[in-house]
């Protein structure tokens, strides 16, 4: 009887534990539409303001309240004053407006971080410029540390490619390592070079280019897979280094507006599958345990390493608390349109009989995808070409049908150039298109010299073509590829006017302000399955939010010009 009495109560516990979500779910989503039930009191109710919800059920509000974190509900005044009560907090906006926390769908958070302490190259227009930020860096550095760097972009100063030789006078006993903006492409200077063996005899590894001179001698640019000829020779980067990266970067993001990111870590062509995975035990799980995080995070891992995230899930769930979330696993199956890496059907027009790289073999990738997939985990691919992008089209579909039916949310990262019919697959194979709008700008006025007008015009950054063909559209910065800019990403997708250009770039495909910023709020929370928890201010979810510097919601859905006044993380104030 005592076994029976044991057994029984220990069933009835495990069933509780599994239904406990349920049942919160169900008392969270009954505030919707019930009036304040007495003795519930609001820690913090925000009022007099335009509030942009996200849910369609109701996509605008005057005030909010707020309890535990979660949001109460959401609705006039009027309905809401039955919270107020004693401790509770009242935010006047003054007829500020209010939108969801604002969800960057790709980001390297860490990378980012790290880059904001490093020689930044971003912006850099002319050859001088950029030797002398490299010459002040060897001057305050040690002789024999290395010189670590990114964010150049050649398209900037004419489109001529850096090289050892410009560098290596001014930097005799410093080895030098400066990623391009994309993070395809790196410059080393020639004791970088000689550290790592990388001489003329050396072969070219698969998926990847040694850039030479005429003679064989290798210039000092390796793109993808040769960047890892040098990368296990870069010293390694300490876990403080790293902590602080995080919270630097995470404290930079709040005051954009960004609330949540997905994090696709230090995962590169040319690097190890081990710096994820170091990344969360060292950084993540330390700053998490011990309170610190900041921005709600949802991390991808190399698809190489899916049977270690996939024990990890069955171990603690994809929930790892508020703040820190399983996503799913990334592979690359090209390089980028900057490097002339990315994988084309046609020849690029500055370097012809070059189509772009596979920097996976295609049948591995695919074996990978299968298994990963089988097993229930999210995977995301990046593919910028057009040929890529068909490619993983094709394969997402062959997969799905292999392993049946279910809600799996395939993401295709950057789906930059799409072929005729390609942006309308994504919503009939109900595959996600990750995009990043401010990669267009970086973009425009060299896509033409690659690929030709006629191609550059029909297939690049097809965001309205792709909602046209309902897929769902996240969007996000690819920090530190470009900036984590949410408002300027969004004004980006709805103007679509390069620097120094008075007109728009295609602009067929300008999207509208409220599908802009859908697709930053709670399409972003779907494309990562974190709808149930963000992306939109209704009862239940988490309280994030952002107070933006206008009053007039016609202005600004037209302009899309504001600045970021406050930054809320779960009810509480973090920015400023």
């Amino acid at each position: 009887m005592n076994l029976f009495v044991i057994v029984s109560a220990a069933v009835f516990l495990l069933i509780s534990v599994a239904y406990l979500p349920l049942l919160n779910d169900l008392y969270w989503s009954t505030l919707k539409s019930l009036t304040p039930p007495a003795g519930i009191v609001a820690d913090l109710l925000v009022t007099n303001g335009t509030i942009f919800t996200s849910d369609s059920s109701l996509p605008f509000a005057d005030s909010m309240a707020i309890r535990n974190g979660r949001i109460l509900k959401v609705g006039s005044f009027a309905t809401l004053k039955g919270f107020i009560g004693d401790g509770t907090m009242e935010v006047n906006l003054e007829g500020k407006i209010v939108v969801p926390g604002l969800i960057d769908s790709h980001v390297h958070l860490i990378s980012g971080g790290l880059q904001m302490a490093q020689v930044g190259l971003r912006g850099v227009s002319q050859k001088d410029e950029f030797c002398k930020m490299v010459k002040d860096a060897v001057q305050n550095a040690k002789e024999g540390s290395w010189i670590l760097g990114g964010g150049w972009n050649n398209d900037f100063w004419g489109g001529e490619l850096p090289s050892a030789s410009w560098i290596d006078e001014i930097s005799p006993r410093n080895p030098v390592w400066l990623i391009r903006m994309d993070g395809h492409m790196a410059l080393a200077n020639s004791l970088a070079l000689k550290i790592a063996g990388v001489i003329s005899l050396t072969e070219d590894p698969v998926g990847g280019t040694i850039m030479r001179m005429p003679s064989g001698e290798p210039t000092g640019l390796l793109i993808d897979a040769a960047m890892e000829l040098v990368t296990p020779w870069v010293k390694e980067i300490s876990v403080d280094e790293r902590r602080e990266a995080l919270f630097r970067a995470s404290k930079y993001a709040l005051t954009r507006g960004v609330t949540t990111v997905i994090d696709l870590g230090r995962y590169f062509p040319g690097t190890t599958d081990e710096l994820s995975w170091k990344d969360f035990q060292d950084v993540y799980l330390y700053a998490d345990s011990s309170k610190k995080m900041m921005i709600r995070t949802c991390l991808f891992f190399p698809i190489t390493t899916w049977s270690r995230l996939l024990d990890l899930k069955l171990q603690k769930g994809s929930v790892l608390s508020e703040w820190l979330y399983l996503g799913g696993v990334k592979a690359f199956i090209d390089g980028s349109l900057g490097s002339n890496s990315a994988l084309f059907y046609e020849e690029y027009i500055d370097t012809p009989n070059n189509y772009g790289l596979e920097v996976m073999d295609p049948e591995k990738l695919s074996n990978f995808t299968m298994a990963a997939d089988k097993s229930g985990l999210q995977v995301a691919i990046h593919a910028i070409g057009d040929k890529a992008n068909d490619m993983i089209l094709d394969m997402y579909e062959s997969v799905a049908a292999a392993n049946g039916d279910r809600d799996r949310r395939f993401r295709i990262e950057h789906a930059q150039h799409l072929a005729p019919g390609s942006a309308n697959r994504f919503g009939q194979l109900h595959i996600v298109a990750s995009v990043q709008p401010d990669h267009l700008l970086d973009d425009a006025d060299s896509v033409a010299k690659k690929l030709g007008s006629e191609r550059a015009v029909k297939e690049s950054y097809l965001f309205q073509s792709l909602l046209n063909g309902n897929a769902l559209l996240a969007l996000g910065s690819d920090w530190p590829v470009a900036d984590i800019n949410p408002l300027h990403s969004i004004r980006t997708a709805v103007k679509r006017i390069p620097p120094k250009w008075d007109h728009a770039w295609i602009p067929s495909e300008r999207i509208s302000f409220t599908d802009a910023l859908i697709a930053q709020t709670i399409s972003a929370a779907r494309a990562a399955f974190l709808d149930h928890h963000l992306g939109s201010l209704s009862p239940g979810k988490l309280a994030d939010f952002v107070i933006l510097s206008t009053n007039s919601w016609d202005e600004f859905s037209k302009d899309v010009s504001a600045s970021v006044l406050a930054t809320y993380v779960g009810g509480k104030q973090l920015y400023p």
